[in-house]
């Protein structure tokens, strides 16, 4: 009986090794699709922020397919045949992106000119748009902890911002004013705090806000609430170090929006420049243009942050478009945006760069090709490595 059953236990072990080997090998393939195809559903899109901007470690992961044994069986075979395919397509965000590093200096050359070495002009923006060694060893800044204030009070609700202030205090440092993403219904202040600590760190005085939120609150209260936070930052200047001179509005998704539409439209002299990191600017654009609903239902979260459809609300849609405000007075403007963005089309910021062309305004359009929405949420990727130079090398041409 035991002589049996020893080639009997081997062949089921040997059978159970290579059906893990392949099962675990379709998973990392599966997975690495998402590099290049769009996500079909919400969940998949969150995974596509992962293998997008975290693609290194996927493709790591995926050899593990040629541990001892692969060669043993057909099975096998075929199971480093897909591990490896998963690796390469995982490992595209960061070849691609390759391109876009040689690039981007060039494009805010154009837009905004060249500083010489002995030009005044400080140097505060990384050397290179994308070191690969950040990818493995991580961008070295330190956390800068931020202080909550209440910058205004809405009946007994009170509206607060977060501040992050550099080291030493400058009293005449530039502000950068953060605006969190979530459809205008979510989010807060908390949101990616990274870029926060990380621009901190590098001179700025940075304000992360929370404001009103549909479907409680809807459109034009956010506006306000961003409008009234400037004004308190103003206000308190010399008390947090800022020069309330130099101000720049930064948004994410729907704050992005958000963003544009104080920087364009409130004609406020303080504010520099408006970054939107993958925001809508043509609302009604977006409603007859909606996502994919089983990722996002677009035109429900556009009913509910204006009250209604265009056909119901045509002048609001108006009102509430930055596009429809770009003239030759529109600060300058950095777009970024993910070539495959599942929950807001790049269509909006490309359609937004050429009306800023058009009019002559000074802008820099960002598109990340393998980018997903969401593609900023670690800085030490190759998206986020791109934005970083160009949040800085913006904020140095427009606040400094």
């Amino acid at each position: 009986m035991t002589t049996r059953n020893v080639p009997l236990n081997f062949n089921i072990k040997t059978f159970c090794s290579h059906y893990v080997r392949m099962s675990y090998a379709i998973l990392v393939f599966s997975l690495s699709l998402l590099a290049i195809f769009k996500a079909p559903t919400r969940l998949l899109w969150i995974i596509a922020i992962l293998v997008t901007e975290c693609g290194h470690i996927l493709a790591m992961s995926s050899l593990l397919v040629l541990l001892p044994g692969w060669r043993s069986s057909r099975l096998g075979r075929l199971s480093v045949m897909l591990g490896l395919s998963a690796s390469l397509l995982a490992l595209t965000p960061l070849i691609r992106a390759a391109s876009v590093k040689k690039r981007l200096p060039e494009q805010f050359e154009v837009a905004f000119g060249k500083h010489s070495e002995n030009d005044s002009f400080p140097n505060r923006w990384r050397q290179s748009p994308l070191d690969y060694s950040d990818v493995f060893l991580g961008i070295d800044y330190p956390t800068i902890a931020c202080t909550t204030f209440v910058y205004r009070l809405i009946g007994e609700d009170s509206l607060t911002l977060d501040l992050y202030r550099p080291a030493p205090v400058n009293s005449a440092s530039p502000g950068v004013v953060v605006i969190h993403g979530g459809a205008w219904q979510s989010g807060n202040s908390k949101q990616l705090p990274e870029l926060n600590s990380y621009l901190a760190s590098r001179g700025y005085l940075v304000a992360a806000l929370n404001y009103r939120l549909a479907p409680s609150w809807r459109y034009p209260a956010p506006v306000e609430d961003i409008q009234a936070a400037v004004s308190y930052l103003k206000q308190h200047a010399t008390q947090f170090g800022l020069d309330p001179t130099r101000l720049v509005l930064l948004g994410r998704s729907a704050g992005g929006h958000l963003a544009l539409q104080v920087a364009y439209a409130s004609n406020e002299s303080a504010i520099r420049g408006v970054i939107s990191f993958y925001g809508p600017a043509d609302l009604y654009y977006g409603y007859t243009h909606p996502a994919n609903p089983l990722v996002i239902d677009s035109r429900k979260v556009l009913v509910e942050f204006l009250g209604g459809s265009p056909d119901e609300l045509p002048e609001i849609y108006r009102r509430a478009s930055p596009i429809h405000y770009v003239g030759a007075s529109t600060p300058p403007t950095l777009l970024i945006h993910g070539g495959r963005d599942e929950l807001v089309s790049p269509a909006q910021s490309r359609r937004l760069a050429d009306r800023l062309r058009d009019r002559g305004v000074a802008h820099v359009y960002l598109e990340l090709p393998w980018a997903t929405h969401g593609c900023d949420f670690n800085l030490n990727g190759a998206s986020g490595q791109l934005i970083v130079y160009a949040v800085e090398r913006f904020l140095a041409a427009v606040s400094w």
